[in-house]
């Protein structure tokens, strides 16, 4: 079994106006995971992430970080989280590295020039180490607030939409130095409106919405119980209705009229009357008197299934 790092029981949060922000949500989190949390905006995602961080205090249940209650023994338990908020709340007039030193200060830690160099260098920073965060373009800022984040070198990572609006180069340097830390040991929980992104560097992902969690398992798994496959049929001519003879064959037919859609999972057998055999399906095709032009599949992202959930408990 997986060492858990991050427990959350029953957790709510609920504001005067009567909006809840969070429902009863329970969550393990796993030592040396990267977490993807996935959902819509207003879904509660920030919300959970600040209650962890213990900047929100909830309204019931609890949080323990790496065995330490986030409320009773609150600077233990934020002494082993790094955070990268979505805003850029830095001061105007500091320079680079006297952010990371001044960041790692506040959490007690000796001064480690070696350490704190190296993260300028794995952030594509060196060059601008004793630059004022006034003269920096928004990307290099957020390489700051990254910076700050693992200056106290925490064993828990967040990154709350760490390359919303960034250009493509953090992007790729954030991917590398996520998988570097993991590699390391620290486990990392990350928000993301680039489900792509999440895709490609998760290990589990967790979908939250309206302040529920609707699903949490290893990615592989929710492709695999989630997605499916589709084989499109380009037909020769128009057809106005899908012949009698691939009835048990579940085909749609396109809004031009001329494609059949098969959907299927490509992890398991139909269980049920429809047969999954591609050959019959195309022998079925040709004893109906149709012409294919083309034959062409695809299968499911992460972002179709996140689709899919969220538009189902809309």
């Amino acid at each position: 079994m997986p060492e858990t790092i991050i427990s959350v029981r029953h957790l709510s949060k609920s504001y005067k106006i009567g909006a809840s922000a969070l429902k009863d949500l329970s969550l393990d989190i796993h030592r040396g995971e990267i977490l993807a949390l996935l959902g819509p905006n207003g879904a509660g995602k920030t919300t959970l992430i600040s209650i962890i961080c213990g900047l929100v205090n909830a309204s019931s249940g609890t949080v323990t970080v790496d065995g330490y209650d986030n409320v009773t023994d609150f600077r233990i338990s934020r002494s082993k989280i790094g955070l990268v908020p979505q805003e850029l709340s830095l001061g105007a007039f500091d320079k680079v590295i006297n952010t990371l030193r001044f960041s790692r200060g506040l959490f007690g830690k000796k001064p480690d020039d070696e350490y704190l160099h190296q993260i300028l260098k794995d952030l594509s920073l060196w060059d601008k180490r004793h630059s004022e965060i006034l003269a920096l373009s928004g990307g290099m800022k957020r390489r700051v607030l990254i910076g700050k984040a693992l200056a106290h070198e925490p064993v828990i990572l967040f990154l709350d939409e760490p390359t919303a609006g960034v250009d493509v180069e953090l992007r790729k340097d954030m991917w590398i130095l996520v998988r570097k830390l993991q590699k390391l040991g620290v486990t990392i929980i990350l928000t993301t409106h680039y489900i792509e992104e999440a895709e490609e560097v998760a290990d589990r992902v967790a979908v939250i919405h309206n302040g529920e969690l609707l699903l949490v398992d290893d990615k592989d798994n929710i492709m695999h119980t989630l997605g499916k496959k589709q084989m499109v049929f380009e037909l020769a001519q128009t057809l106005s209705v899908i012949p009698q003879s691939l009835a048990d064959w579940s085909l749609e037919l396109s809004a031009n009229k001329q494609q059949l859609i098969y959907s299927y999972d490509p992890y398991k057998q139909n269980r049920q009357q429809t047969p999954s055999n591609i050959d019959s399906l195309l022998k079925a095709i040709t004893d109906a008197q149709l012409k294919l032009n083309d034959i062409s599949t695809s299968q499911s992202s992460l972002q179709d299934i996140f689709v899919q959930l969220v538009n189902k408990q809309s």
